[in-house]
């Protein structure tokens, strides 16, 4: 498979998700206006990776500004950073991203505009090669919770294509099938959008996981049946009283999960933690268009024109209804204090 984002000298480097599974087409970003129309519109995706697009975006952005001016430079990349940020709200790695980017340059006595160039490069580097640890990391705690044979119930994508490599809740799947624990999956479709469907279900396929897809509604009927073990998604906010923002239909399996007695695991890098959202209602959800619903993938529209439609991408699961978190440092549980990140080495996360 295609890395999902890479970086060249010119160009910001992503794997088309919209084409998927049917073609794998990459696509050159040269611009900060085509790195916010490519998160926009989900030709990238997933928190990890969005961080990551959003960090060389705001690179981009600068690169080839004309000035000496260090004020006028800052002025342009602060105008930048709060341009790629509003592209999707509710994901926090995108503005964690682009704050750490800005920190990087605040934090630094260099006031040469060219050497500041080449440390939002080098800090738009470290984010990508440390988002690979960080998912790595995630998958060798989590698989401490998981046994051979188990069945493994995912919604959405949380996977290598929303990250950089690994994935967050399919990390410890992938370490488990180096390891020969013979786990099967079973991917929720993920409507409207189709990301199990589309993307869990094909790289999982094609990393030789024996996975089953299902629509969203079968969720209950495979556990109740007994072949689902644990839940595993990832996420893309967590307050600080653990309430999760993550693919609207998460809170509904959380709800079955409790139900049928089965864990349900939130997968989470510790920058998707934002201990500046006290808690769930604090959360801003995104709203997509109702084409999504209404006419997407059809030949013919399947629903009767002019009929309203509600369609938030996310939803809250409640923190009471999370078993545990899965982040790089261990296996953590609400409520959250501190966050040790990048930002202050000398903070911990308990």
């Amino acid at each position: 498979m295609l890395p999902t984002v890479a970086f060249d000298d010119d160009a910001l480097l992503i794997l088309d998700q919209t084409k998927l599974p049917n073609e794998e087409q990459v696509l050159p970003l040269k611009t900060k206006e085509e790195v916010y129309h490519a998160i926009k519109t989900l030709q990238v995706r997933g928190a990890p990776a969005i961080g990551v697009a959003a960090a060389f975006g705001l690179y981009l952005a600068v690169k080839d500004m004309k000035t000496d001016d260090y004020q006028e430079f800052m002025a342009c990349l602060r105008r930048a950073r709060d341009y790629l940020a509003s592209a999707r709200p509710t994901a926090v790695n995108l503005s964690w991203a682009l704050k750490r980017m800005e920190k990087a340059v605040t934090g630094s006595p260099v006031r040469q505009v060219e050497q500041v160039k080449q440390i939002l490069r080098q800090e738009a580097e470290s984010i990508r090669r440390e988002d690979v640890e960080c998912c790595r990391a995630i998958g060798e705690h989590g698989l401490t919770l998981l046994r051979p044979g188990m069945g493994i119930l995912t919604h959405c994508n949380a996977g290598r294509l929303a990250a950089i490599e690994y994935g967050t809740a399919t990390a410890p799947i992938y370490l488990g099938q180096e390891q020969g624990y013979g786990f099967h999956i079973y991917a929720d479709e993920t409507r409207p959008l189709l990301q199990g469907a589309r993307l869990t279900a094909y790289e999982l396929q094609q990393a030789g996981v024996d996975v089953t897809l299902i629509c969203d509604n079968m969720a209950s009927a495979v556990m109740q049946q007994g072949w689902v073990q644990a839940v595993l998604v990832g996420c893309d906010r967590v307050a600080a009283n653990g309430d999760t923002a993550n693919k609207v239909g998460t809170s509904g399996l959380a709800v079955l999960a409790k139900n049928y007695g089965i864990p349900f695991y939130v997968c989470a890098p510790s920058s998707t933690i934002d201990l500046a959202c006290e808690d769930g209602s604090q959360i801003i959800i995104e709203e997509r268009p109702a084409e999504e619903v209404t006419k997407l993938w059809y030949q013919q529209p399947m629903a009767p024109e002019g009929i309203a439609v509600y369609n938030p991408s996310f939803d809250v699961t409640g923190h009471e209804l999370v078993t545990a978190f899965i982040t790089e440092y261990g296996i953590l549980h609400p409520p959250f204090a501190k966050l040790h990140c990048k930002e202050d080495k000398n903070d911990s996360i308990r």
